[in-house]
């Protein structure tokens, strides 16, 4: 087994991470989202194609456009073409405006799809998708709290929390796409991050309860994070492996959904040993606090 001293350098990480969280909170406050159609309202059009599309020959159409700003980008393949753009409450550039311009060019492909999104359904969205991530978190914690201890709950939400907020900055700093498909990734993320941290947390306890392992808490803590370490390293390596095919295979439609989820990987790895663990020693987590409450089946506390 490996001896990585883990605690010794935990102050080191959560100033690290305090940092980073400092810069990615102000970039939100001041910066702001740059989001999406999907929460700014708009306009998004399918278009295929019965050979390779020539996304700068449509770009050079739409830009004739007066104030048009618009992405254009394959979807699926070579042959479909994604076209969004932003419009206002009066649509004054619609779907038709870009479909008569490609068609005065002798560039319109077949349109398969074309949906509008008002600027008012694009809000709705983005507070949902808010109170979505706010309830998961909430409920992760209720969970963690009867699982474990109410002192894991905090650990496990504060990297929660550590997660989402530093990749929310990523996006703030570098002016990153945030639509319904990062929110999806950032859920995702939340998931994971939760699963790697029950895995820590459940090893710690374990080594807290078993009558054999002596030493002090922080000596315990490093015991479980040097069992748990090659097996979050693996996970996370093939998990990554999975999601750079995405990143740079997938095309820019999965970009930023692969780029959010990548770094979700890493992140969540990181805070499942640097955030939950720094929380725990600032809690002073002690065998006092294993101790099986007075209605719990003894089952619960199985070391198997």
């Amino acid at each position: 087994m490996m001896n990585i001293p883990f605690t010794k350098y935990n102050t080191l990480g959560l100033l690290i991470s305090s940092i980073i969280l400092l810069v990615s909170i102000t970039s939100i406050f001041f910066k702001g989202l740059n989001y999406g159609l999907d929460f700014t309202g708009g306009v998004s059009i399918e278009i295929k194609y019965k050979e390779r599309a020539d996304l700068e020959r449509i770009r050079n159409s739409i830009s004739k456009i007066e104030d048009a700003n618009f992405l254009v980008l394959n979807f699926g393949s070579d042959e479909n073409v994604l076209i969004k753009f932003q419009s206002d409450e009066e649509l004054n550039i619609n779907a038709d405006t870009v479909i008569n311009i490609l068609d005065d060019d002798d560039y319109l492909g077949e349109v398969v799809k074309s949906e509008t999104i008002f600027p008012q359904i694009g809000e709705e969205l983005r507070d949902k998708g808010g109170i979505a991530v706010l309830v998961a978190i909430f409920a992760i914690l209720i969970y963690i709290i009867f699982r474990f201890q109410i002192k894991f709950g905090y650990g496990a939400i504060a990297a929660l929390i550590h997660d989402v907020v530093i990749i929310l900055g990523v996006f703030s700093i570098f002016n990153l796409n945030f639509d319904l498909s990062v929110l999806a990734a950032i859920l995702a993320i939340v998931g994971y991050s939760l699963n790697d941290s029950i895995v820590v947390s459940d090893r710690i306890r374990e080594n807290f309860l078993d009558p054999n392992s002596k030493g002090s808490p922080d000596i315990l803590i490093n015991k479980s994070l040097n069992q748990v370490f090659a097996r979050t390293i693996i996970t996370s390596f093939t998990t990554l492996l999975v999601l750079m095919a995405l990143l740079f295979a997938g095309g820019a439609a999965l970009y930023n959904f692969s780029l959010a989820l990548s770094l979700g990987v890493v992140i969540g790895s990181y805070s499942s040993i640097v955030i939950v663990v720094g929380v725990l020693l600032k809690l002073n987590l002690s065998n006092k606090d294993m101790e099986k409450p007075k209605n719990e089946p003894e089952e619960s506390y199985s070391l198997d």
